[in-house]
């Protein structure tokens, strides 16, 4: 990480929430905080499988998420999301890399990743990772 010390981290929601959410809404493309990301949501996430939100800190500052889910067969990752002045410097494949050993530890085959169509700079991150679009599967998507 270019001489950053930084510490990975399982996410803690009474000390981390509202400094995660900060983070995220302050990601300038990319990425949106919906219905999904509220205390509520994510306190229910993190009862399921707390060991797949990661947080990247240093000196008690929050620099990076990742969240990785597993429902026992497939795996899903999102809100990879790095503060700006931050990239660059190995954070994002660092909590990447992270997240994909704890999903295969739980014995996760196969891991699906959603991104915006128009993060170039995001798809680029993933495919010099080994992640490749999928010519096959098609994402639906439903609110309720």
């Amino acid at each position: 990480m270019s001489g950053i010390a930084v510490s990975l981290r399982e996410f803690n929601f009474d000390a981390d929430y509202e400094r995660v959410l900060k983070l995220w809404q302050g990601i300038e493309a990319g990425m949106t905080v919906g219905r999904s990301d509220t205390p509520e949501e994510i306190k229910k996430k993190v009862e399921r499988d707390p060991d797949l939100f990661l947080v990247a800190e240093q000196e008690n500052d929050i620099l990076g998420t990742v969240i990785g889910a597993f429902d026992g067969r497939r795996g899903m990752i999102y809100h990879l999301a790095v503060r700006q002045d931050m990239r660059q410097h190995g954070l994002g494949a660092k909590l990447l890399t992270e997240v994909e050993k704890r999903l295969q530890a739980k014995g996760c085959l196969k891991c699906y990743l959603l991104v915006l169509a128009d993060n170039t700079t995001a798809i680029q991150f993933y495919e010099g990772r080994g992640w490749r679009e999928s010519k096959h599967d098609r994402i639906f998507a439903k609110e309720f």
